[in-house]
């Protein structure tokens, strides 16, 4: 009669869980695309500041309010689909880069490694990401000249969006 009676009072106490959890109508969402770094890096950016670095010594120079830097833009284009098509680069600054043709990612999404995402422009020509639009809205990439394999000279590009040109970030 006792093992009845524990029985009949844990099966009441445990009805009305079973009741309150089977049926649920939680909806989970439906399907979204990641985001790739396309999205983050496509569109219009001005040169924020731009810093050249001697790779054999580690010292490095500013070169913002020199040659013109000042008027530097690109634009990374992406079509409808967020796929990189065609690179421009404007203004009247030295020209390290080609000034226009297409561009493409290594990789569409952050390296699983760890390791930095890598612009291929027309020729080959490649830039070291070194910074992606996320809590800040700068886009930071290296150009790093070499000599028989060993770079001598980097210059780190950091750019901001082209609407926000006006609060520049230092």
């Amino acid at each position: 009669m006792r093992t009845t009676l524990k029985t009949l009072i844990l099966s009441a106490a445990l009805l009305p869980a079973l009741g309150l959890t089977s049926c649920s109508s939680l909806e989970d969402g439906s399907y979204v695309e990641p985001i790739t770094q396309y999205e983050k890096i496509g569109g219009t950016w001005v040169l924020n500041s731009i810093t050249q670095v001697d790779e054999t010594s580690s010292r490095s120079m500013p070169l913002t309010d020199q040659f013109d830097f000042q008027s530097f833009s690109i634009s990374l284009n992406t079509d409808a689909d967020n796929e990189p098509t065609t690179f421009a680069i404007t203004g009247n600054a030295p020209a390290l880069l080609p000034t226009s043709g297409t561009w493409r990612l290594d990789n569409p999404f952050v390296n699983s490694d760890g390791s930095s995402a890598i612009i291929t422009l027309d020729g080959g020509q490649r830039l070291t990401v070194t910074a992606v639009p996320g809590a800040s809205s700068a886009l930071e990439f290296k150009l790093t000249r070499t000599s028989n394999g060993n770079p001598f000279v980097s210059y780190v590009y950091n750019l901001i969006p082209a609407n926000n040109s006006s609060d520049t970030e230092e």
